[in-house]
């Protein structure tokens, strides 16, 4: 049986510092991010209704680490330890896709692309990984321009190819980006 890759649980960035998310960041993710409309609106997931959501979520991440089936990392700003959002990195044989949340307040200061980097660098350095992969709605320009200087290239567009809770069901185009090997 083939030994799953495992990312470090710590990973630096000049100004961020990346640690696996714990139950214990709920309060904060949760009033940083995870219930604002903006923020989620391109996710797939609806806004927290609550803290208790945010802590069943972490419940999962905190699976998701140990089983090897997902990598969500809190984003902690060096300048003030201070968790400003989160990325994720989910590996799927040969195979690993990025992702990635910033609080609202930080768009468009460089966080987002510093993370998503650091996640693209190692998962593309790694002997066993060919493609480093990541999605975005194709209505998301911003992220879309993160993924570009992260190293990743456009692919193409599928229609219709996701359903996000912010748009009523309705499918929406999403933009594929890669770095293969």
């Amino acid at each position: 049986m083939e030994e799953k890759i495992r990312p470090p649980e710590r990973m630096d960035t000049d100004r961020l510092w990346l640690r696996p998310v714990v139950v214990g960041d709920a309060e904060t993710i949760y009033e940083t991010y995870a219930h604002d409309l903006e923020v989620t609106r391109f996710a797939t997931w609806v806004p927290h209704a609550s803290v208790v959501e945010t802590q069943r979520y972490l419940q999962a991440c905190e699976t998701g680490w140990r089983e090897g089936t997902a990598f969500p990392w809190a984003l902690i700003r060096k300048a003030d330890d201070r968790l400003i959002g989160s990325a994720e990195l989910r590996i799927d044989q040969y195979k690993a896709e990025i992702g990635y949340l910033i609080a609202r307040p930080l768009w468009g200061k460089g966080y987002a692309t510093e993370a998503a980097r650091v996640l693209v660098d190692w998962a593309y350095a790694h002997p066993d990984i060919y493609r480093v992969w990541a999605t975005c709605d194709a209505g998301n320009l911003a992220s879309a321009r993160v993924l570009e200087k992260a190293g990743l290239v456009f692919e193409g567009r599928i229609r219709r190819w996701l359903r996000r809770p912010g748009y009523k069901g309705v499918p929406r185009d999403v933009l594929f980006y890669a770095k293969v090997k």
